[in-house]
């Protein structure tokens, strides 16, 4: 950013500011009183009231009443904060510098000079309901608190503003702003505080950087109808560490401020405004609200017990494939997941007693607000899914799980290569970043390859061709069919055929590329060797297979390979000690999840197959390996029961296992 504001911050005011501020009817002017409190208010007059006769000066004819606390800071040579912005039309830039008085007004002589980001502001024309140079003639009260009419005015709102300071070697510089967001972003507690969601914007951080050196700020509430001020000034913190941020939608951090001093005088302002139709800011609406935040916190805790979730629509995305739309029927919110994750669910079958474990991947991205599995007809579960569950309908599932997940603000290109099904994850990739993008003004180059068997086999065709027209040019989708009968290529589909290293040179440069796979496993390790070949290397290619096996990785040249012990050759004994049962492991029993079966035992899984994570296990004594090399993640003291046998050990060590079981 130093190497941006070198570039974008100015010592003046370029010819379209100097312009812009002369058609505005008011600016947001920051100071600092003799206390070194801030203050935000509002300047007003007839458009022409600012005008600049140098780049670098800016005069103002108009002064705060007596009664504005920020009148208070405007002495001769002082330090103001300026923010021009006009609302009907989203634009706004800020400026820095010191007061000259100066006939019926004063001056600013500029120190800094910058635009600013217009995303969060929402549309609203203005007009006079009084003539602006007309002296304040109401009441002034010095609050010691705010009352309910100071709440009500603070919850209702979708903006404010906020000054800021800070004291160089050479100068002090003040700073005005403008927030926004969804009404209500603004928190209140019971004992005042307020609490913020800081959204992404231009990263400046002129406000958020002030607070965190000097710890002090000023806001100004504005009721946009009645023309009433509240201003408030007061001790801020940035947080940059809490739950609460991952939990407020597009919240990248908050921060708080508690007030030392509240001054309301209502009708201060001679300017209304009225919302413009259709006037709610994009990138507002993007973010959450701190209703939806509790949910999520709620729902947090809760994520390692199975939750009902309700079905609220079924759609039939293609011939084979139906996707399930779920919301919580507990009272708490969605837990979010990451694009690329599954959901464990339990059913229980018709003619049975005992609940059926499996995992789906989650077709939605976290914005996305809902779960959604698309579930391809292909097995005893998958079918029934299909044919009993209908809309109103309880499935239980668990927090969602996995690695195989995407990094959306990442810059490097993505390559999402989907078989079949396999479309899922990737969906749920593409959608994460071009939401992503979208709100964060710069969406990850991508390119995705999907290939069905026929056009009727190919799910999400609507959904994805609106995605790639909202990404604008940044996303490629590279449509691929086996059988094209009654397809015409060009217009239902691109490519025939299938996904390999032949297609995939024919539409891509291979330049510095990052790989998503997921399909069936021969799908995806053929595809995972012939990249290997090229070259790629093995940390750039991401992969999931849904099959009976996981994919073999090979290790980069000079790669340390992974210490991974051989499978003990002599019978293990193996205690489940939560069970109180005793078995002993041989080189014929399989997998420490096929002991515990043949011993009675329950233990949960889904995909045997060290991807899901299902079957997780503590272990409490003893050493294991794996048959396959899981792609869940488990923690030092944790074992995948579907993957893992007893380790050879060396020597005369003696191999005990005990697990919590």
């Amino acid at each position: 950013m130093e190497i941006v504001g070198r570039r974008v911050v100015r010592d003046h005011m370029p010819d379209q500011h100097r312009d812009f501020y002369a058609k505005l009817p008011f600016i947001v002017l920051g100071s600092v009183d003799a206390n070194g409190d801030s203050w935000a208010t509002f300047l007003e007059g007839t458009p022409g009231f600012m005008n600049s006769p140098t780049r670098t000066t800016l005069e103002i004819a108009a002064w705060p009443d007596p009664t504005d606390p920020a009148s208070v800071g405007m002495a001769d040579g002082s330090a103001l904060g300026l923010l021009g912005i006009e609302m009907h039309t989203r634009r706004r830039n800020r400026m820095n510098g010191l007061l000259r008085i100066a006939g019926n007004g004063f001056a600013v002589e500029v120190d800094q000079s910058f635009g600013n980001c217009p995303r969060y502001i929402q549309l609203r024309d203005f007009a006079f309901d009084r003539d602006p140079g007309r002296a304040f003639a109401g009441v002034v009260e010095d609050m010691s608190g705010l009352d309910s009419a100071a709440h009500a005015i603070i919850e209702a709102a979708d903006a404010f503003f906020v000054a800021s300071y800070v004291d160089r070697e050479d100068r002090r510089q003040v700073d005005v702003s403008h927030r926004g967001g969804k009404a209500g972003f603004v928190r209140v507690a019971e004992d005042g505080t307020l609490t913020i969601p800081d959204f992404d914007g231009n990263l400046f951080f002129a406000t958020l950087g002030n607070i965190l050196l000097n710890g002090k700020a000023g806001l100004l509430f504005v009721d946009f109808t009645t023309g009433d001020m509240l201003q408030m000034t007061g001790d801020a913190e940035v947080l940059l560490e809490s739950p609460e941020i991952a939990a407020f939608q597009g919240a990248e951090r908050l921060w708080t401020f508690r007030a030392r001093r509240i001054v309301r005088r209502r009708g201060a302002l001679a300017l209304r405004w009225t919302y413009t139709e259709d006037g709610r800011s994009p990138s507002s609406l993007m973010t959450g609200d701190w209703d939806h935040a509790a949910d999520r916190l709620r729902a947090a805790e809760l994520a390692t017990r199975w939750r009902p979730l309700k079905v609220t629509k079924v759609v039939d995305e293609s011939a084979s494939i139906r996707s399930f739309h779920l919301q919580p029927d507990d009272g708490a919110g969605l837990l979010p997941h990451q694009a690329g994750q599954h959901l464990p669910i339990r059913v229980t079958l018709p003619g049975t007693d005992k609940p059926v474990l499996r995992t789906y991947t989650l077709s939605v991205a976290p914005s996305d607000g809902i779960y959604r599995i698309s579930v391809k007809r292909d097995g005893v579960v998958s079918s029934h899914l299909h044919d009993f569950i209908r809309v109103g309908d309880i499935i239980e599932a668990r927090a969602p799980a996995g690695e195989f997940t995407i990094d959306a603000r990442a810059t490097r290109p993505a390559v999402l290569l989907a078989g079949g099904v396999g479309v899922t994850p990737m969906l749920a990739m593409l959608r994460h970043i071009v939401y992503e993008g979208l709100r964060k003004q710069r969406i990850r180059p991508t390119v995705f390859f999907h290939a069905a068997r026929s056009k009727q086999d190919r799910a999400f065709d609507r959904e994805l061709a609106e995605l790639v027209e909202a990404a604008q040019g940044a996303v490629k989708l590279v449509r691929v069919l086996s059988d094209a009968s009654g397809a015409r290529e060009g217009l239902d589909y691109d490519a025939p055929g299938r996904i390999d290293m032949t297609l995939l040179t024919r539409f891509l440069q291979f330049n510095d590329y990052e790989f998503y796979l997921c399909g069936p496993t021969q799908f995806t390790r053929a595809l995972y060797d012939g990249l290997r070949v090229y070259n790629i290397a093995d940390g750039r290619i991401h992969a999931e297979a849904f099959g009976p096996s996981s994919l073999k990785r090979t290790a980069d040249v000079g790669a340390a390979a992974p210490a991974n012990k051989p499978p003990s050759s002599n019978p293990v004994p193996v205690a489940f000690m939560n069970s109180l049962k005793e078995a002993r492991w041989t080189p014929q029993s399989g997998t420490l999840l096929d002991l515990a079966e043949a011993r009675g035992l329950s233990p949960e899984f889904s995909c045997r197959a060290g991807t899901c994570g299902t079957c997780k296990t503590k272990l409490l004594a003893g050493t294991v390996t794996y048959v396959n090399e899981p792609a869940a993640k488990i923690a030092d003291d944790e074992i995948l029961l579907c993957s893992a046998v007893p380790a050879e050990l060396a020597g005369q060590d003696d191999n005990r296992i005990q697990l919590a079981l």
